[in-house]
């Protein structure tokens, strides 16, 4: 992916996710490490500012907070001054309601209402997940997505469901005409099943 052009790495430690602590730490520092230049953002199992300091002594950029985010929201705002310019909020949801604990457990919380609570604590960005389109390689939930980024003042980043270079283009055409909001877009499954060409999606968001 880097000698593709890749500038920004996503990564989630999924088995972090479901124990509720960091399991492939080592994995993670090691990818760090190998390749410093690359921009690292990371979400799984991270529930203490412990963690958080490991991983950017490790040399992650970015950390998400999501279970604990929607546990004890006032731990995002104590993060974010206590590691400030490194902190993103991951919100997953389902028909517009916050899912958590590994998408194990859909709650009575709107995405809008908690990300709206996040966006005066200094956090970098939210990364909104569609629990309902990830992995299913049926179109990112471009409605969702434009709401929450016309509803708060901090960017979003989208996830869930990208397929194809029309999810890109489509995002990108959402960006401008919010005049900005939607700051990036994740994308897995699609590169893995080589329905999305990386090398060009980066080309196409870069030249326009």
């Amino acid at each position: 992916w880097v000698s593709e052009g890749a500038e920004r790495l996503h990564l989630v430690d999924l088995d972090g996710a479901f124990e509720g602590r960091p399991v492939n730490q080592a994995a993670i520092g090691q990818i760090a490490k190998n390749h410093p230049e690359l921009i690292i953002q990371l979400g799984g199992g991270i529930r203490s500012a412990e963690i958080i300091e490991g991983y950017l002594e490790a040399g992650v950029n970015y950390v998400i907070i999501g279970t604990k985010a929607v546990d004890e929201p006032e731990f995002v705002g104590e993060m974010c001054k206590r590691f400030p310019g490194h902190i993103i909020v991951g919100l997953d949801g389902l028909h517009g309601m916050v899912a958590k604990n590994g998408w194990k457990e859909v709650t009575d919380i709107s995405v809008k209402s908690l990300a709206m609570l996040f966006q005066s604590d200094g956090i970098e960005s939210i990364v909104y997940t569609d629990i309902g389109k990830d992995g299913m390689m049926g179109g990112v939930n471009l409605k969702a997505t434009k709401d929450l980024a016309e509803t708060i003042s901090v960017p979003v980043i989208a996830s869930g469901g990208v397929t194809d270079m029309k999810d890109i283009e489509a995002l990108l055409d959402a960006d401008k005409a919010l005049d900005g909001g939607i700051s990036g877009v994740i994308t897995g499954r699609a590169i893995y099943e080589g329905t999305l060409d990386l090398a060009e999606a980066i080309r196409y968001t870069k030249n326009n």
